[in-house]
């Protein structure tokens, strides 16, 4: 995906991702498997309001991290469900996820990168709780940060194909797995399913409320 650079593409990625999560998250809230006592320190309280698509909107918006970087958090948050099969994704961890997984990914792929209270700021969550997030994803992803070019490609190689298919009205009836999990065994694919100092302005007051209820 040569051409993450380019606005149109970054807004499709952002779009896309939005809808994936969305749809993981949804599923896993009425999945009859799903726990409610199999929680972490990234779900919430509450659902928070805001939605994820704004939220990962306004990451991206704030973040000013590289494009790359988005393709990365969504490599983490692969490898995060993997690695944590009883974490699976759903509508009160998402947003905490996110927030994690960008920041994790400009810590690794820029050289120039927001410090965590400015990123913990951007997500509406606290300094501090934004700290012990960081250390329980990198515990949670078994410090595997490292993303090769062969892996990176691959998961560009398949958001660009899905991004091809999606057009609008989205289709928010199909869920759609991670490529590591459909070049691997079945027994991944269904595991997958069921887990997977500068001011900053704010938009407008709703906004702000919104995303301090995370």
């Amino acid at each position: 995906m040569a051409d993450l650079e380019c606005p149109t593409v970054m807004n499709k990625l952002i779009t896309f991702l939005s809808s994936l999560l969305q749809r993981v998250a949804e599923s896993n809230d009425v999945n009859p498997r799903f726990n409610p006592q199999k929680i972490s320190a990234f779900h919430g309280l509450t659902r928070p309001t805001i939605s994820i698509q704004s939220y990962l909107e306004r990451i991206f918006k704030y973040a000013n991290c590289s494009p790359s970087c988005y393709v990365v958090a969504y490599v983490y948050l692969d490898r995060f469900t993997q690695q944590q099969p009883v974490l699976s994704i759903n509508s009160f961890n998402v947003h905490r996820l996110l927030i994690t997984g960008v920041m994790l990914a400009a810590k690794f792929m820029d050289d120039l990168y927001y410090n965590n209270a400015y990123y913990a700021k951007v997500g509406g969550i606290s300094t501090t709780e934004m700290n012990f997030l960081e250390v329980d994803f990198l515990f949670g992803l078994g410090f595997q940060l490292n993303v090769n070019p062969t892996t990176f490609h691959t998961y560009c190689s398949y958001l660009q194909r899905e991004m091809l298919l999606l057009q609008p009205p989205l289709d928010h009836h199909h869920l759609i797995t991670s490529p590591s999990s459909s070049t691997t065994s079945s027994t991944s694919s269904s595991s997958y399913k069921s887990s997977i100092s500068t001011k900053l302005l704010y938009e407008d007051d709703h906004q702000q409320q919104e995303v301090a209820a995370v």
